[in-house]
């Protein structure tokens, strides 16, 4: 059973390489897909502190 009814119809939706939660990506987009959490927690990681 998909227990993902909170994210639109549409093709099947890839899980986040990280934590493994759905993301709002496609499963047959070329690249790593991140959830918008663990999209957000890269960005802190990788952001200019300077």
């Amino acid at each position: 059973m998909d227990d993902r009814t909170d994210l639109p119809e549409g093709p099947p939706y890839a899980d986040c390489v990280q934590c493994g939660e759905p993301t709002e990506y496609p499963v047959a987009r070329p690249v790593a897909t991140l959830c918008p959490v663990c999209e957000w927690q890269e960005a802190q990681r990788t952001a200019c502190s300077g």
